[in-house]
């Protein structure tokens, strides 16, 4: 058999086109048919590789006997289909890696059709993202495949009518260009920053120099498209790429803008140059636009003016719109920092919306809308009111012609977001419009969009009609839904959500309709398959609606408050038990907890509590089954940079959810107190797992905290657990995590406030633990000061509430100079409340002799004020200032005290009396 094999390959190989054709067509295909069945059939090895050696000669024959480049096409969907398939067989992929110079040759043939060279394009892209760690090791293919991309996505075409469109739209989808920027974007992503920036600066550098404007235009899409991918490593270069950005706004400088704006090509790239500065400045954090914001905005509002001169004189609009996008976005990044600029921008903003009335000028309007209202936002209600006048009329009078608004125009979305924007610079003002704009926006939130399963002939057949997409789920069915609307009802769910949450009792008149809305919408979603971000945001904003609505409701009175909730409860529960998104649960679970917070004691019944703790127990489970998958994953043989960085994002989304589930229990025990403790002693085996010395520290971290509910919520009643926690508890507040440090230390504290007399002796143990952590060296980092100022906290707890269990007047000089705490304004407040309470007892060793320590306990309130560590209508605040004022009537002490002020403290201590 053996020997058979061995001859019929070297027949194949030495004498195939004398063989093989002459073969009549039923024989050649009984050989193929025969020699696969082998394949799957044998069982020795040895005979199985010499078939399979004999299969490959003859596909390597037949490739050559019929078109080659049809041949080379299937080979790559096929090879691509095959990878898909198996994304997750990662040690398959390298097998595929001698195949990687075929692909990249096939991209770069221009005798291809684009699909052809996109097909194998998206060979190497899918094992960026599902097999990143193999691609990393041939640099040489990723150094090729970047200027591939980039040449893909020159290839654009020249349209005449291009700078009169409606909007800023991608190419074609199926073009080049759009395929090459997809591709780009998803490699930055699946490879990383680290590897892609290096190869791609120095192409992207010389495009935007390039004299062809397709080139420019490419250069500025592909900063765009790899922003995501790279943007840590991108930090260092902003400076570089904002100077570009700006020089092409202008394209290719000011000086010569008026000679070069007939070029069309010019009018292209300074639109997608204004869209690439959109992107970066909504994801540039503010400290590091600060630097260029003048440079910036003086630019945009000299191309602000020209565009709409242009408008006037020519009709062109586009550059214009993105121009107003740029700006809004600009001043949205900035906030206060965008107030020197408003009276620059806002005059012409204004007139842009009272005179673009016409239909072809609506998206302009909507924009030119967006950025004056996050102007206002960023500016401030003090700047902002005014202009508050004249916007709100404009706005009144579009609001009045929406029944007149065809449903695909574009200003409603945009009406609807500034709105809510105006509710949040107005506040309860606001209020006295809501009879205007709530109809349209209930309309909006209330769109029911489209969906529909359809086999493969009829998706074809609705290829073409606008805002369908479409998933595959086998057996030639795809399930489609239509997007148009979609978004328009995502914004008015979010817009609901901002006025409740700024108007409360202003906005009960709603609150019932707005209610029966949202609780259908925690299932807003269409099909397993389809996780939809739009869908997500609409789940996002009906969780998010839950607590806020009862909070407007309150004003209603209870009987009223709490058949809100009953309409809530269910949908919530089985909600957090349902939701396939580990954002949108954590935002679930989030609202849960404050509905709980809002309704207190008895708002759940006995099923609630069983169908909640089987939930809750489901998801302790899956976070130790997802952390020994990840820990497995860590040890293989693919593990590498990229591969822990995904892991990472995973182990940070569940110790999200961890941090929910404790926000529920937190809600339940500080809304129930001890009766909940039967019930939780199903889930406490898995909390004291939580707490074991080998789990990461975020674990410990929620475990712990988990447990101080436990003490501060259950005491007495605690006890009965503390075997469980109090052995950990102490040995974690000398951790190494601060986090798990400043949760050990809040238990100690409320282990002396609220525990009982059965922790006394742990208390006295606790003391000098404490104090190491505070007498360290590194006590006052960033990074620890939280813990550090949890421990002085406990200490003072322990002093004020358990006396007897340490030597109260040698411990308080120590925590006197330990103060003021002003990181974690809780604990300040509890620490000053009980410095209060010892100088208004008149405390020796506080006051000292004589008053002595009076201009110490001055300069501890004057930090204090000076860091706001206490806000003026807590009544600490009050106590803190009768102090001051009590020695402010004794003459010279109070100079005395004053004096060894510095003059910051000085004007705290003034700010303060003024104040409290």
């Amino acid at each position: 058999r053996q020997m058979a094999a061995v001859l019929l390959r070297r027949l194949l190989s030495s004498a195939f086109d004398e063989v093989y054709p002459t073969l009549p067509s039923d024989v050649q295909t009984a050989i193929k048919s025969e020699l696969l069945m082998i394949i799957q059939m044998e069982t020795q090895s040895s005979m199985r590789k010499k078939v399979c050696d004999i299969a490959a000669e003859l596909a390597r024959n037949l490739i050559g006997m019929h078109s080659w480049g049809k041949i080379r096409t299937l080979s790559a969907r096929a090879t691509a289909a095959f990878i898909l398939a198996n994304e997750h067989n990662v040690t398959l992929f390298k097998h595929f890696a001698d195949l990687l110079p075929g692909f990249l040759q096939l991209c770069g043939d221009t005798n291809l059709n684009n699909m052809q060279r996109q097909l194998a394009l998206e060979v190497i892209v899918t094992l960026s993202e599902t097999a990143a760690a193999m691609l990393r090791k041939h640099t040489n293919i990723i150094a090729q495949t970047i200027p591939q991309m980039l040449a893909m996505m020159v290839d654009l075409e020249e349209d005449e009518d291009w700078a009169n469109a409606d909007e800023l739209e991608d190419d074609d989808f199926d073009s080049n260009a759009v395929a090459g920027e997809s591709a780009l974007d998803r490699m930055a992503c699946g490879l990383g920053g680290k590897l892609v920036l290096p190869m791609i600066k120095e192409h992207i550098m010389q495009m935007l120099q390039n004299p062809d404007w397709k080139y420019r235009h490419a250069g500025l899409m592909a900063l765009s498209a790899i922003g995501e991918g790279c943007h840590q490593q991108m930090e260092g270069i902003l400076n570089e790429i904002v100077n570009f950005v700006l020089l092409f706004l202008q394209d290719p400088v000011i000086a010569a803008l008026l000679q070069t704006m007939e070029d069309q090509g010019n009018q292209r790239v300074q639109a997608h140059a204004a869209a690439a500065l959109i992107n970066f400045t909504e994801d540039c954090p503010k400290s590091l636009l600060i630097p260029y914001l003048d440079n910036l905005v003086k630019h945009l509002h000299s191309i602000m003016v020209l565009k709409l001169q242009e408008l006037i004189q020519k009709g062109t609009k586009l550059v214009l719109e993105q121009v107003v996008t740029s700006i809004a976005s600009v001043a949205d990044t900035a906030e206060e920092k965008f107030v020197p600029y408003y009276d620059l921008f806002m005059p012409s903003l204004k007139h842009i919306v009272e005179n673009a009335v016409q239909k072809e000028l609506r998206l302009l309007r909507g924009k030119t809308i967006e950025c004056v209202s996050l102007i206002g936002l960023a500016v401030g209600k003090e700047k902002f009111m005014q202009d508050a006048s004249d916007v709100m009329q404009l706005l009144l009078k579009t609001q009045t012609d929406f029944s007149d608004m065809e449903d695909d125009d574009p200003q409603i979305s945009y009406m609807i977001s500034a709105w809510a924007r105006m509710c949040k610079i107005l506040g309860k003002e606001f209020q006295q419009y809501l009879p205007v704009v709530m109809g349209p926006l209930m309309k909006t939130a209330s769109i029911k969009p489209e969906v529909a399963l359809l086999d493969t002939q009829d998706m074809e057949n609705m290829s073409d009609d606008d805002g369908w997409e479409f998933v595959n789920l086998g057996d030639q069915q795809s399930f489609g839904i239509k997007t148009a609307g979609l978004e328009e009802k995502s914004t008015a769910c979010q817009m609901l959500v901002c006025y409740a949450k700024e108007l409360k009792e202003g906005f009960v008149e709603y609150t019932e309709q707005v209610v029966k809305l949202m609780v259908p919408l925690l299932k807003f979603y269409f099909h397993d398959d389809i996780l939809h971000p739009t869908c997500k945001r609409v789940r996002v904003a009906a969780a998010e609606s839950m607590p806020l609505l009862l909070e407007c409701a309150r004003v209603r009175g209870p009987e009223y408050l709490t058949q809100m909730w009953h309409f809530m409860c269910d949908a919530l529960i089985k909600a957090i038990g349902t939701e396939p998104d580990s954002d949108v649960l954590s935002e679930i679970m989030h609202s849960f907890a404050k509905c709980i917070e809002v309704m207190g004691d008895g708002c759940l019944n006995n099923e609630h509590f069983e169908e909640l703790g089987g939930i809750l127990k489901a998801k302790l489970e899956e976070h130790f089954k997802n952390q020994e998958l990840r820990q497995v994953k860590r040890q293989d043989e693919d593990y590498d940079e990229q591969v822990e960085e995904s892991l990472q994002d995973e182990d940070d989304n569940d110790v999200y959810i961890l941090t929910k589930v404790s926000d529920i229990l937190h809600s339940i025990f500080s809304s129930y107190k001890e009766k909940v403790l039967p019930w939780f002693e199903q889930l406490l085996p898995l909390i004291v797992n939580l707490i074991c010395p080998h789990r990461p520290w975020p674990d410990r971290q929620w475990g712990l905290c988990i447990f101080d509910d436990v003490i501060e919520h259950c005491s007495p009643a605690s006890f009965k657990y503390a075997e469980y926690f109090l052995r950990p508890m102490l040995q974690y507040v000398c951790d190494n995590s601060p986090e798990v440090r400043q949760a050990a230390a809040y238990g100690l504290g409320v282990m002396a406030q609220y525990g009982g007399d059965n922790y006394r002796p742990f208390c006295t143990e606790a003391l000098p633990l404490l104090v190491r952590v505070i007498q360290s060296a590194d006590s006052k980092t960033k990074e620890n000061v939280n813990a550090t100022e949890n421990c002085i906290s406990a200490v003072g707890k322990i002093m004020k509430f358990k006396p007897d269990c340490v030597n109260v007047e040698e411990v308080l000089p120590h925590w006197l100079s330990w103060l003021p705490l002003h990181e974690d304004k809780e604990e300040a407040v509890q620490t000053f409340s009980y410095l209060c309470d010892l100088i208004e007892s008149n405390h020796p060793i506080v006051l000292g002799p004589n008053n002595t320590n009076l201009p110490k306990i001055f300069s501890i309130i004057a930090e204090g004020e000076m860091h706001e560590a206490i806000k003026h209508e807590d009544p600490c605040a009050k106590r803190l200032a009768n102090v001051v004022r009590q020695v402010q009537t004794s003459g010279g002490l109070w100079t005395e005290c004053i004096a060894q002020l510095s003059p910051e403290q000085q004007a705290a201590i003034q700010e303060l009396l003024n104040s409290a």
